[in-house]
């Protein structure tokens, strides 16, 4: 029944994804609709599949890579459909959906593997944690991309190639408008995941576990969005600005995920 629900999901995030660039390709805002609900079909997939494997392990799986890549997949078209509910940004699928199926891809190969989980692990605010900081990623990665979409949006105006293409997608205020949305709900999930992470470090281990390479890279970028929102609510930093630091913090925790996951060991290792 799992393995049902895991091909579903993927079956439903591949039409999507293919309804998506039909969109972009023939311009055709109909082929954007009908994909969203093809997605949110794969989203509704994709929720019973977690509920299932969280029976099946008889905890929430949260803590190894494959797992938190499938979590991520999840809440980053869970969150992408509630934004579009407010924003009618259906082009913004055309992103979401695509890096959605290359995630739960990516993590249904290991899967079935069988993974001991240590004791200390299934604690209560281990996936808190998690989910939090997951939560926060998810929010920085639309902002990512709504950065990306702002400055090809941006260059086909300038340059006064501005097409069906460009109407397409959303006007750069409310691109703008978008990425600072993202960026403070990121900020928001992503601070209180640090929390609880820090909590359950101190009763487990009786401190924080300083400096261990995910926590040293996890300060840095928060840090980084830190000043980038201190700039944008105090200073008034908006657009251009704005997208390029969006995407370069992005690019820094992307990195250390990558970095960490690969080549590095840590108490985050599983």
């Amino acid at each position: 029944m799992i393995a049902l629900f895991l091909k579903l999901t993927l079956a439903a995030y591949l039409l999507s994804t293919i309804g998506y660039a039909v969109s972009l390709v023939k311009i055709r805002i109909k082929a954007a609709k009908v994909s969203t609900f093809v997605l949110l079909a794969g989203f509704a997939s994709h929720t019973v599949f977690l509920l299932l494997r969280t029976v099946e392990a008889g905890f929430i799986p949260v803590v190894t890579t494959y797992d938190f890549l499938m979590l991520f997949a999840w809440v980053l078209s869970g969150s992408y459909l509630a934004f579009q509910l407010k924003t009618k940004t259906r082009v913004l699928g055309a992103l979401i959906s695509p890096l959605a199926l290359l995630l739960v891809i990516i993590a249904s190969e290991r899967l079935g593997d069988v993974v001991v989980v240590p004791g200390i692990l299934k604690g209560g605010l281990v996936p808190v944690h998690i989910i939090l900081s997951v939560a926060g990623e998810v929010f920085f990665t639309l902002a990512c991309l709504a950065a990306i979409m702002y400055l090809i949006q941006e260059v086909l105006l300038k340059t006064h190639r501005a097409n069906n293409f460009s109407r397409l997608l959303p006007p750069l205020r409310d691109l703008d408008k978008i990425n600072s949305l993202c960026l403070l709900s990121g900020f928001m999930f992503f601070t209180f995941g640090v929390i609880a992470g820090s909590l359950w470090a101190r009763i487990v281990w009786g401190g924080h576990r300083a400096w261990d390479p995910k926590q040293v890279w996890t300060l840095i970028a928060w840090l980084f969005y830190a000043l980038l929102i201190h700039q944008r609510l105090a200073i008034g930093w908006t657009g251009r600005k704005s997208a390029v630091l969006s995407i370069a913090a992005f690019s820094i925790l992307l990195a250390s995920f990558i970095s960490l996951s690969l080549y590095s060991v840590s108490i985050h290792s599983f």
